[in-house]
């Protein structure tokens, strides 16, 4: 019973990690090592609050879903 139990409270801690997300400047990196791989440049990626992106692409979500990347060319 014990057993189960801390089994269940690993499941919970490991769930509860993966729901935070990643950080905004971890998930930026990654993006742009895509970016510098295919060749792209001149651009700018940005993290801003979810839902206030009024130009550019949303390319991912950070900080839990709170924020936003935003790509844009130029």
């Amino acid at each position: 019973m014990k057993n189960v139990l801390l089994a269940v409270g690993l499941l919970a801690m490991a769930g509860s990690a993966m729901a935070a997300g990643k950080s905004c400047d971890e998930l930026k990196g990654e993006i742009d090592a895509k970016l510098k791989d295919k060749g792209v440049a001149h651009y700018s990626l940005q993290a801003v609050e979810k839902g206030s992106a009024s130009d550019g692409k949303v390319v991912g979500t950070c900080e839990g879903g709170s924020k936003e990347l935003v790509y844009k060319r130029g």
